[in-house]
């Protein structure tokens, strides 16, 4: 679709009670370091901020990553849940389980955010060139990293509000097999299994799992549509990593999604009714990968293959639609590291990198047809220097060979200063952006949209100062970042067309995190994020909440902690929408707040089994992430863990 200037009101002394708990808990902080030993992992390594691995002491951009240990803890289901807890994110679904859900980084479109699968890119062409989180089942997912502010020196087109890197995890150890089943509320039943193994020469793992639910209304029942949308997903995927020597590896990673989802309607002047349509779809995601590291480790030289391919067939009442989109990537890449102690005791790390990828989108309906394709090859290179592993500063700079626009260069700019001594860390980062139109706003294929060749690339240019720091020996770490962006050329919807708006949209905020280790097992999380954005003509983004603000607390307890508790709360404030008319002239609407609350539980029986249950928006709240679309109410579901 073209880009548009696209509840019941939640209890305020729900969020002012968000921010209480994390407060009240600050004085146990001091019996916390006498009862437990834990030590928060604050010197973790991230990839997806310079494309080598970093440690997060050294990286200057804003990155937050959650382990998939938290997700189980969590009993997080889909990869959008999770990234409604990270600062600067905010997610819409439209309707319940399995329907479209857009991510939006730092108050950007959801086709300016960079989605990394194992490394692949995943944004469909197809889909106006976003990735849609509705199919993505948290499914052995070891590590989400969430990168923010513009990424394009890096990462090209599509990363204007930042990058979101999922990894799986890796087999180790023992052949070993894991079996998961459950079910509850609407019908829900889900089932997984996998095997692993690994040693110094390989390791693999392929996993399958199953999710099927009768759903809800997708059109809110609240506005009297009552017909239950049901949805089905099956998911498998399959990593393999070789290591015949000990300066060579070959990495295989493919992932299969095949989905059914029911659909209902959309009327000018009503919104979403009850409709009986049905979208078969499938997925599938490669790359193939070879590492070749030589003087000692220094030098390593990455060459890959990647490939994807989405497809959805949705029927109607009347008319068949069907959509493809590809996307074939060729990539290389050398990392050179070095050390000049007589000079400032610095350290380097300089890395180029060539990236050559084909997109295209084929529709098909009963009214029109469409093939089109676009190649862009994009030339990066990048050094960064740490000056006694105190000062560490990174530039990066991007030239994009495009077969249709202008080339484009752009450039990324980072630095990060540690106290040692303090546990502070001071940060900042500038980056330049491009995103191009996509196939379906430079062409359409659909008998109600015309698309526009007379597009511009959208430009952006942002910057944001942040200080993490660490406290009572690492028993908390607090974050804090305040960010601003400009984005040139918005493409906006404009009738039965696409449009660069003229002038500069402008967005900034600040971006708090923070995580506590409260008692021996008792761990807190929480997050909020102020935005502020507004288009060229004054007028508020629509899609992004003011206020997001969520608390996470866990709590691992018990012999050799066998039992858990997880309590999330989740704040989402109010946001203005679009409504379109008989006519579809779109007028703004405002969604209201809400506040949902999760619970989690688990109980290890034995050391191969475990019973778990949760219940989903325990206090029942009705609300809705795009207006006239239902979301569920109060669900349970209880399960079991196996592993041999």
């Amino acid at each position: 679709m073209p880009k548009l200037s696209l509840r019941r009101s939640a209890s305020r002394p729900a969020l002012l009670a968000l921010s209480l708990s994390a407060s009240a808990a600050l004085p146990s902080l001091a019996s916390a370091q006498e009862a437990a030993p834990f030590s928060l992992q604050l010197d973790e390594v991230v990839v997806s901020a310079n494309l080598v691995p970093t440690p997060l002491t050294k990286v200057g951009s804003a990155v937050t990553a959650v382990e998939g240990e938290e997700l189980e803890h969590r009993q997080t289901r889909l990869v959008s849940d999770v990234l409604r807890e990270i600062p600067g994110v905010a997610v819409n679904r439209a309707g319940p389980v399995g329907q479209f859900t857009q991510v939006r980084i730092r108050g950007s479109e959801s086709n300016q955010t960079l989605v990394l699968i194992d490394g692949i890119r995943v944004n469909d062409p197809s889909a106006d060139s976003e990735f849609d989180f509705a199919h993505l089942l948290a499914q052995e997912v070891e590590r989400v990293e969430v990168l923010r502010g513009p990424q394009s020196a890096l990462y090209g087109s599509d990363a204007i509000g930042g990058v979101i890197n999922i990894v799986t995890r890796r087999g180790s150890g023992a052949p070993t097999v894991r079996i998961r089943a459950e079910g509850g509320s609407f019908g829900t039943a889900m089932g997984q299994a996998s095997v692993s193994a690994g040693d110094e020469t390989y390791d693999f793992i392929a996993s399958g799992a199953g999710y099927r639910t009768d759903g809800i209304s997708i059109a809110s029942e609240a506005r009297g549509n009552s017909e239950r949308d049901g949805y089905e997903n099956a998911t498998g995927f399959a990593k393999l990593n070789l290591r015949p020597s000990e300066i060579f590896e070959l990495s295989l990673v493919g992932r299969y999604v095949d989905y059914k989802a029911d659909g209902d309607d959309f009327f000018g002047g009503i919104g979403a009714v009850d409709a009986d349509i049905e979208t078969d779809g499938k997925q599938f995601f490669g790359r193939a990968e070879g590492k070749l590291s030589l003087l000692d480790g220094r030098w390593d030289h990455i060459f890959g293959l990647g490939y994807t391919r989405n497809e959805r067939d949705t029927t109607t009442e009347t008319t068949p639609y069907g959509f493809t989109g590809e996307t074939r990537r060729v990539d290389y890449q050398t990392n050179f590291s070095f050390d000049t102690p007589a000079l400032f005791d610095t350290t380097h790390i300089s890395t180029f990198a060539i990236q050559h990828e084909e997109n295209s989108a084929v529709s098909e309906n009963a009214f029109s047809s469409f093939d089109r394709t676009i190649d862009t090859t994009g030339f990066v290179g990048q050094h960064q220097v740490t000056f006694a592993d105190r000062l560490s500063l990174t530039g990066s700079l991007r030239h994009d060979d495009n077969d249709i626009f202008e080339d484009a260069d752009t450039y990324r700019l980072t630095g990060a200063y540690s106290f040692l001594e303090t546990g502070t860390k001071l940060r900042a980062s500038f980056g330049t952006g491009v995103k191009n139109p996509t196939l379906y706003e430079l062409y359409g294929y659909s008998e109600d949209y015309r698309g526009n060749p007379d597009l511009q690339p959208e430009e952006a240019r942002g910057w944001d100062v942040g200080i993490d720091q660490t406290l009572w020996d690492g028993l908390a770490f607090i974050e804090a970042t305040y960010f601003d962006q400009r984005i040139e050329n918005l493409i906006t919807g404009s009738g039965q067309t696409s449009i660069n708006l003229p002038g500069e949209s402008k967005i900034d905020g600040v971006e708090l995190g923070l995580t506590l280790q409260l008692l021996d097992g008792l761990t807190a999380r929480a997050a909020y994020t102020r935005t502020n954005g507004e288009d060229a003509d004054g007028d508020e983004l629509v899609r992004r909440p003011r206020d997001i603000a969520s608390l996470n607390l866990d709590y691992r307890f018990g012999e050799e902690e066998r039992a858990g508790v997880n309590l999330g709360i989740i704040y989402n404030g109010s946001q203005k929408d679009l409504f379109f008319d008989e006519f579809f002239a779109s007028q703004v609407v405002e969604l209201d707040s809400y506040v949902l609350v999760n619970v989690a539980g688990s109980y290890r029986l034995t050391d191969n089994a475990e019973i778990y249950g949760r219940v989903e928006n325990l206090f029942d709240e009705g609300y809705e992430e795009v207006f006239t679309y239902g979301t569920p109410g109060r669900a349970a579901y209880a399960g079991l863990n196996l592993t041999f």
